[in-house]
């Protein structure tokens, strides 16, 4: 059960997002409803995905686990090793600097990083069907930026290297605090020592 409502959740949440990537699909519902409806419907959609998929991940790991294969352990580290990176990518797409001017998607790029590292951590049908759908989905959105003709949105100043260091210093403590509180005592599953 918990499996198909996560899975119910990735179909709303990622195919909310995959919509956005038709730029006509979006532009009809801009053109038919206004921006501010379509933005709240967005939302609206994205929340209840994700809502969905956190309920049926957690019902899934509770009572319906599924082995696929087992990772090495050095699997773990890597994959710890990994995420830090993916963070500091995350919070350089909104402290942009050099590393936002350089990347173009930060964010995308971040995300690719975080699903991959947990894909190599994990071996469960659950998790291969979590991290593997949200890294398909990065692939696909940023292929499709690739070739979108019309501007995203309004141009955001780029600033310099102190930006970028701003953004690692963060990255960093984020980092830290996933992996010492939130995964831990939210995930149920310890990073550090692990």
């Amino acid at each position: 059960m918990g499996l198909l409502v996560m899975i119910a959740g990735l179909v709303l949440f990622l195919g909310v997002h995959l919509a956005a990537t038709k730029r006509d699909f979006r532009a009809g519902l801009i053109s038919s409803y206004g921006d501010g409806p379509y933005k709240i419907g967005f939302s609206l959609i994205s929340a209840a995905g994700v809502a969905l998929i956190v309920w049926g991940f957690f019902h899934y790991r509770a009572t319906g686990w599924i082995d696929v294969w087992h990772p090495p352990h050095v699997m773990k580290h890597i994959a710890e090793a990994l995420i830090l990176p993916a963070v500091i990518l995350v919070v350089a797409s909104y402290i942009r600097g050099r590393i936002y001017a350089k990347l173009k998607h930060p964010m995308l790029a971040g995300i690719k990083l975080w699903a991959a590292a947990h894909l190599l951590a994990n071996g469960d049908l659950g998790s291969i069907i979590l991290f593997g759908s949200i890294l398909a989905w990065a692939v696909i959105d940023r292929i499709s930026l690739k070739h979108r003709k019309d501007p995203s949105g309004l141009p955001i100043p780029v600033g310099g290297v102190r930006n970028d260091v701003i953004a690692v210093v963060v990255g960093i403590v984020v980092y830290l605090a996933l992996g010492a509180l939130f995964h831990p005592y939210v995930v149920g599953v310890p990073v550090f020592g692990a």
